[in-house]
């Protein structure tokens, strides 16, 4: 009778712990992948936020802009959301080293990352095109996707950057989601004009990413939160958090690649790095460690070694 209360009580107890996992997947699930506010409502403070990583950026945009020099496009991506990106010539057109897709991060748009479209336009000489991802900036979405899906739609701003540019040699860049979105697209079936990737802090998969934030920000373990948030997204829109990978999809590339890292980044911890560079087994990789680096800051924290950096691992990647 005692052992009968008992099993009652605990499946109570049991039933009570997991209707409350699943309401906080669901907040979980609508507080990572639909925050407010965002795209268009966000464009003034990442504007903003561009000017204070590379002074001048905003300008410097908008110059070129109205010299007709960048330029606006638009295409259907993944689920037939439209989608955004700019695009901008090299400095020397002429002599063009190449075309580098640059790929920003979560809650952010095209502005932000500025300073390495400026870097590779007016530093390294490269066609430069960088996109609006899903629920970001200028694109539609009904949702961030972690660069899961995002790399569907990269797959096709590779070919719209080659049909304008038509360049041999072709860099996919990457920051924090964006170095995630570039090395999830790195496992797919690839042109021939893709030779290099760059992974800025970019995380090891949306699972890792999140349970490192349910820690960090709410003390909370990954289960049953993480579990229903990932059950909750893939009802909602198809994919989960486990399957979006940067891992598994680096195992499959053969692409030259560097990865970056600020050493004192505790929002994606270095951590992540390490686990995405053993990840990739095949062809030529390299690793930079970017001493007292925060999240996202390493360009910030050494502009001319990031430069060189990338310069001489592009130099590299065009022999291989």
């Amino acid at each position: 009778m005692k052992f009968s209360k008992f099993f009652s009580l605990a499946s109570v107890v049991a039933m009570s712990f997991m209707v409350s996992g699943c309401l906080a997947g669901k907040f979980m699930a609508n507080y990572a992948l639909k925050p407010e506010p965002h795209g268009v409502a966000d464009i003034e403070r990442t504007r903003h936020k561009a000017d204070s990583l590379l002074p001048g950026s905003t300008q410097w945009y908008d110059t070129l802009k109205d010299q007709d020099i960048l330029k606006d496009t638009t295409i259907v991506g993944y689920r037939d959301f439209k989608v955004h990106a700019c695009y901008v010539p090299a400095k020397d057109p002429a002599n063009a080293e190449g075309t580098a897709i640059v790929v920003h991060g979560y809650g952010d748009n095209h502005f932000v990352f500025l300073y390495l479209v400026r870097m590779y336009r007016d530093e390294l000489n490269y066609n430069v095109l960088f996109p609006d991802l899903q629920y970001h900036g200028y694109s539609e979405g009904d949702h961030i996707q972690m660069g899961w899906n995002d790399r569907l739609d990269l797959l096709k701003w590779i070919e719209v950057a080659h049909n304008v540019f038509n360049d041999k040699f072709m860099v996919l860049h990457g920051v924090s989601m964006g170095g995630a979105t570039v090395m999830m697209t790195s496992g797919e079936e690839l042109p021939e004009y893709v030779r290099a990737i760059v992974d800025d802090c970019g995380y090891s998969s949306a699972w890792d990413q999140f349970a490192h934030n349910l820690k960090d920000s709410f003390h909370l373990p990954p289960f049953p939160v993480l579990n229903s948030a990932s059950i909750v997204c893939k009802n909602r829109y198809g994919w989960t958090f486990k399957e979006a990978s940067s891992v598994n999809q680096l195992a499959k590339c053969q692409l030259p690649m560097l990865f970056i890292h600020g050493d004192a980044d505790d929002f994606v911890p270095t951590s992540h790095v390490y686990k995405n560079y053993e990840a990739k087994v095949n062809g030529y990789k390299e690793i930079w460690i970017v001493p007292g680096a925060v999240h996202a800051n390493s360009y910030a924290k050494a502009p001319e070694e990031y430069t060189q950096r990338v310069r001489d691992f592009l130099a590299r990647a065009k022999t291989l």
